[in-house]
């Protein structure tokens, strides 16, 4: 089974390196790991202080471990942090965030990479954020005796540890010294596959969330003036071309009554013209807008990035896109502000949907049809809207915590 995945991996990065030429992220993929090792290795030197290695498969997973990087950093202000990501999408974002000494791309995981990268990093500690489970870099530092931990992870009974032909998987998982999950039931997945280093911690993103929300907020003015005229004000996230079919009858009805923020997931040209031209408006370029323009918009559209955490606070409801497609993305960032949630069919593999479901926080919709019936309820309710909001604020704040469960437990498990 070694021998297949050192195999899939090869061909792995020999398609990305083909598909490079044509497709931006390949190319991006590819660049980052040329000559990464020796990259490495001179940057980090002969700096002597100790390290822990965080390691984020994207951006989701960044935030999610952030609140556990900084809460380390905190506790441990002699020791660097060395954070990698796999994907283009983390990297390029937080290439330069100062919460880290050292942030660099994870090479492909092979034996002789895994060697190499522990020879130059040396880490205390590793942690892995939820996802991405590399059996080389985890069995090297497991010979090496180095502690290694996943946080914020999240099991299904369908997933291939837990198959009966999935042993060597198993072994991979084996490989952490402990493991903590988001919720009971993925514990008892694993004790059930004969993994025993298991705790329930929780979610590390209720944290980061909660942090974002009660931090100051960002200025920003151009949206300050898009609000103005107090009209509601719905946010739309990380949004697909799938969902823009979903959102148009319900914006070609409350148009003229409903201010909208929409911040698309890839900010591409072919993107923004989607939503200009699906969408009443009159849209409005953030990039292009003016104190005057705005305030004649109907739609200000979202042509950048790493504003999205900072507009649910301007929303009375949200929606969340990619629940049509690929998957749900974050809906923790708007719940954290109370809002009311709508999103796609394509929720079950997200707990904290599955439970803002439940609670009837968030409502799923499989047409424009739907959407705009679940809309206008709460359009015509305010009351129950505002009742909504505590509900949903008080699920956010009580499922707070997991970071300092984590921190609390890491004392055990790293040496002094």
């Amino acid at each position: 089974m070694l021998f297949l995945y050192d195999t899939a991996l090869g061909l792995y990065g020999l398609l990305l390196r083909l598909l490079a030429p044509f497709v931006p992220k390949a190319a991006a993929w590819v660049a980052g790991r040329r000559g990464l090792l020796a990259h490495i290795r001179q940057t980090i030197g002969a700096d002597a202080a100790p390290r822990v290695w965080f390691h984020c498969a994207s951006l989701g997973e960044f935030e999610q471990g952030r609140p556990l990087i900084e809460a380390y950093r905190q506790a441990h202000p002699g020791t660097k942090v060395v954070l990698t990501f796999f994907s283009p999408s983390g990297y390029e974002i937080r290439k330069s965030w100062p919460g880290a000494d050292y942030i660099f791309y994870l090479p492909l995981d092979t034996r002789a990479n895994a060697r190499a990268f522990l020879d130059a990093v040396q880490p205390r500690l590793v942690v892995f954020v939820k996802y991405e489970f590399w059996y080389h870099f985890l069995d090297e530092a497991f010979q090496r005796h180095i502690p290694a931990i996943v946080v914020s992870a999240i099991f299904r009974s369908e997933q291939v540890f837990f198959k009966p032909w999935g042993g060597f998987f198993r072994k991979i998982l084996g490989r952490f010294t402990h493991i903590f999950t988001q919720n009971e039931a993925s514990a008892q997945l694993l004790r059930g596959a004969g993994i025993k280093q298991v705790s329930v911690a929780g979610d590390t993103r209720f944290d980061t969330v909660v942090a974002t929300a009660l931090a100051p907020a960002r200025s920003l003015p151009l949206v300050d003036a898009f609000v103005a005229d107090g009209a509601p004000v719905l946010v739309v996230g990380s949004s697909w071309a799938e969902d823009l079919p979903v959102l148009r009858p319900l914006l070609a009805r409350y148009g003229p009554e409903l201010r909208v923020l929409i911040a698309p997931h890839e900010v591409t040209e072919t993107n923004l013209r989607l939503v200009e031209t699906t969408l009443p408006g009159p849209v409005q370029r953030y990039s292009l807008a003016d104190m005057a323009t705005v305030a004649q918009a109907r739609v200000l559209l979202f042509d950048n990035v790493g504003l999205l955490s900072q507009l649910y606070r301007f929303g009375e409801y949200a929606y969340v896109g990619g629940a049509f497609g690929k998957g749900l993305h974050n809906t923790l960032e708007a719940a954290a502000f109370g809002l009311p949630l709508f999103f796609g069919p394509t929720y079950g593999k997200f707990q904290e949907a599955v439970e803002l479901v439940a609670m009837k926080g968030a409502f799923p919709v499989h047409s424009g049809a739907e959407l705009e019936a679940a809309f206008t309820y709460l359009w015509n309710t305010d009351e129950a809207r505002l009742r909504l909001q505590d509900t949903i604020l008080d699920y956010v704040h009580d499922q707070a915590g997991a970071t300092r469960t984590i921190m609390a437990a890491l004392r055990t498990i790293t040496p002094a």
